[in-house]
């Protein structure tokens, strides 16, 4: 099933974010982690991480530094933050920063659950009181997809960029083109490394309006 590593200074909500992924995704293997720097140890000794949801304030992270460096350590695992975090440009600056999601810890278990779901579905998740189109100016302004850019990804990695965009997760991609999970991600990076961008967020947004079938056609 799935790799998801919990990283939270507190144990009690820690367990209750595990037990929530065992009754929603049965099956996953869970990781555990306490501050920034047992984070990025993790995630450099773990291969294939599909979800690390993350704590704004665990020891180690001055501001939103340990998102950063996260990102960079580990670039095509999709980072949601779990907070509780109540200031909205706050919470908009952590998807400039990397993240793919906002989970607020005052959340119910359902709303939780189906937060986890939604981002493993390829989708951005906020709460219901952000409103997408601010999300989607703000990205938007971030990133561009710039045609010489498109120009040099390989035939199979603009199907693949197709198949993101369509908001399919990693797992998904990799069924419908009869290639491995693996496989996708080695794709997806090496995408975000041509096109410039720091999260498949920014390429989902920024590449939506591209006409495939003008580079596919080479």
């Amino acid at each position: 099933m799935y790799k998801i590593l919990v990283a939270d200074d507190h144990p009690l909500f820690r367990d209750a974010i595990v037990n929530i992924i065992g009754l929603k995704f049965p099956g996953s293997t869970t990781y555990e982690t306490e501050d920034v720097d047992s984070t990025l140890a993790l995630v450099k000794d773990t291969d294939d991480i599909d979800l690390i949801l993350l704590d704004l304030n665990m020891p180690g992270m001055s501001g939103l530094n340990g998102l950063l460096d996260l990102r960079n350590e580990c670039p095509t695992s999709p980072v949601v933050i779990v907070s509780a975090e109540q200031d909205k440009q706050k919470i908009l600056q952590t998807l400039s920063y990397g993240a793919v999601g906002f989970i607020a810890k005052s959340s119910s278990k359902d709303t939780i659950g189906e937060a986890i779901d939604s981002v493993f579905a390829g989708n951005v998740y906020l709460p219901p009181d952000i409103m997408r189109s601010q999300i989607n100016t703000s990205t938007k302004k971030d990133f561009e997809a710039l045609p010489e850019n498109i120009a040099s990804l390989t035939r199979r990695e603009l199907i693949v960029l197709k198949h993101l965009i369509k908001g399919e997760a990693n797992k998904q991609i990799g069924f419908n083109l009869h290639i491995s999970e693996t496989t996708v991600k080695s794709h997806v990076s090496s995408i975000l490394k041509k096109l410039g961008a720091s999260n498949r967020v920014k390429v989902v947004l920024g590449c939506s309006d591209i006409d495939f079938n003008q580079y596919l056609k080479r």
